[in-house]
């Protein structure tokens, strides 16, 4: 049963090492996902299982990601790094396992390693699952169900990112739909709406790059029962990308 949940923004610019210079711009960010782990550790979970966006058929992806829309799992222990970005920083999914994992962690895993990692998360067993694109609506909320029965007690963190598109200067331009976008998720996600996060536009959220609308809705399945309160934390648009932290328990 699902009995916390942490919703966090996945930009490697969250790591001051990739963000260099600018990295004092996101602190707020950075606490908000501190505190929105702290409620994760209270809730005292059997297993930890972290949720983010991967690119289908991508690096870190089973090659059938790009037909079912889903990887995974990264078992405890799985490294990941941020040389991709310029910088030569490497993270691990928890504690060091035995194991040699077959695959790195895919970007939005090594953000959610690193933040596990600032924060000295010992307190479950920890697993990583990737949601790509083509992952529907259905089987993100099947794929919650199925996570949320995997322990007595089981803890998401939830990374995915809103809009790319805020400003002239995003990575998807300015485009007027993603404000009201981004405002309707932050509401979602502050009050536990799960019906909300089930009926995300799909394609709109395609068309403005939300990278999180998989990892949501995997929420959403995951809390159907749980009967779970949120809080929303942090809600901004730095760079034109919509980064928002919500905390449930």
């Amino acid at each position: 049963m699902l009995v916390a949940a942490a919703v966090c923004p996945c930009p490697p610019l969250l790591v001051p090492a990739v963000a260099a210079g600018a990295a004092p711009e996101l602190d707020t960010a950075r606490a908000a996902c501190t505190d929105a782990l702290g409620v994760l550790a209270a809730a005292r979970p059997d297993r930890l299982v972290v949720v983010g966006p991967v690119e289908a058929g991508g690096s870190g992806a089973y090659p059938e990601a790009g037909r079912y829309g889903e990887t995974g799992p990264y078992p405890e222990g799985t490294p990941g790094s941020f040389r991709g970005f310029g910088v030569d920083l490497g993270v691990r999914l928890g504690r060091e396992q035995a194991a040699e994992p077959r695959r790195e962690l895919p970007a939005s895993l090594a953000v959610a390693a690193w933040l596990l990692e600032r924060t000295g998360w010992s307190d479950a067993p920890i697993e990583g699952l990737g949601v790509a694109e083509p992952l529907d609506v259905d089987r993100c909320v099947r794929l919650g169900r199925d996570i949320a029965g995997r322990a007595r007690r089981v803890a998401l963190l939830v990374m995915g990112d809103a809009s790319a598109c805020r400003t002239v200067k995003a990575p998807g331009y300015l485009d007027e739909r993603a404000a009201p976008f981004d405002a309707e998720i932050a509401r979602a996600l502050g009050a536990a709406d799960v019906e909300a996060l089930k009926a995300i536009d799909t394609g709109l959220a395609r068309e403005l790059k939300a990278s999180g609308r998989g990892p949501w809705q995997v929420l959403a399945g995951a809390a159907e029962d749980a009967g779970l309160s949120g809080a929303l934390l942090y809600e901004d648009a730095p760079y034109g990308v919509g980064y928002l932290v919500a905390a449930w328990s």
